[in-house]
């Protein structure tokens, strides 16, 4: 009986390009003997050994399986076919699990959203299309007024159901596309792409508004008011994240100095 490793593998791969001797069209197919296929899984081990990027070696692991997928098509893989199940079966709960451990290393565990980590893979992705299409890209750092007091006279337990409950109350007032990111205890900082500042103002003033028409309830039943203060930084064209964190952090610090609930715009 033949083994696997002696079977011939009818693995169909598109080629893309014509081959030399004109009879490849990009629609042409090529075959993969099975040693092909084993040095290609190889390969593709080789190069997750290599990175420490968890979407990188997602998108790996979707090119095995569809790869591995393709075997399904081979009549003469019969006799295999089980294992052949038990590969692709393997091979998507790695990927389940990936999956799971890159919105882990990117989410804030207590609020559901993004952490620094989260927070860094989108401003580049906004900052790069901002400098693209010359659309305005705005940040907002927010830090929660009181917050201190608020644990000493409620608890610790309570600050956090405050902290969740701001962060639904940010998540439900704003747009699909505007990111909201836990930056460090009760701070938080807002990505507000193709907003200007004067829109952006309006935003997070809106947002107080929201806050005070909807305080959260204590144990008691009792409502707490919930404020903060802003600093709004729009950022300049090709300006790094540091730069414009740091301007939205002096704008911040200006209004907390101002008085609570306060907006300062940074220079």
């Amino acid at each position: 009986m033949q083994t696997l490793s002696e079977t011939q593998l009818r693995l169909v791969k598109s080629v893309g390009v014509e081959e030399e001797n004109g009879a490849g069209k990009g629609d042409s197919k090529s075959l993969l003997t099975v040693d092909e296929y084993y040095q290609r899984v190889e390969q593709y081990a080789w190069r997750i050994r290599k990175t420490h990027d968890v979407s990188e070696i997602i998108s790996i692991l979707d090119n095995v399986l569809s790869e591995t997928r393709d075997l399904h098509q081979n009549d003469e893989m019969s006799s295999v076919r089980e294992k052949i199940f038990y590969a692709e079966r393997k091979i998507e709960s790695l990927r389940y699990e990936l999956e799971l451990i890159r919105e882990l290393v990117h989410t804030d565990q207590m609020t559901g959203l993004f952490n620094r980590r989260g927070l860094d893979e989108h401003f580049a992705c906004e900052a790069a299309r901002a400098d693209r299409s010359k659309d305005p890209l705005c940040a907002v750092l927010i830090d929660l007024d009181n917050f201190q007091e608020i644990n000493e006279m409620y608890g610790y337990s309570f600050g956090d159901n405050v902290l969740i409950y701001f962060a639904k109350m940010v998540k439900g007032a704003l747009r699909p596309s505007d990111v909201v990111a836990r930056y460090g205890g009760e701070e938080f900082v807002i990505l507000l792409p193709d907003t200007r500042i004067d829109q952006a103002v309006g935003v997070i003033q809106r947002l107080q508004h929201i806050l005070a028409d909807k305080p959260i309830l204590n144990t008691n039943n009792q409502p707490v008011s919930i404020t903060f203060s802003g600093g709004v930084a729009l950022r300049q064209a090709y300006e790094h994240q540091y730069s414009v964190i740091k301007r939205a952090d002096e704008a911040l610090f200006r209004a907390k100095n101002t008085g609570k609930s306060h907006i300062e715009i940074a220079s």
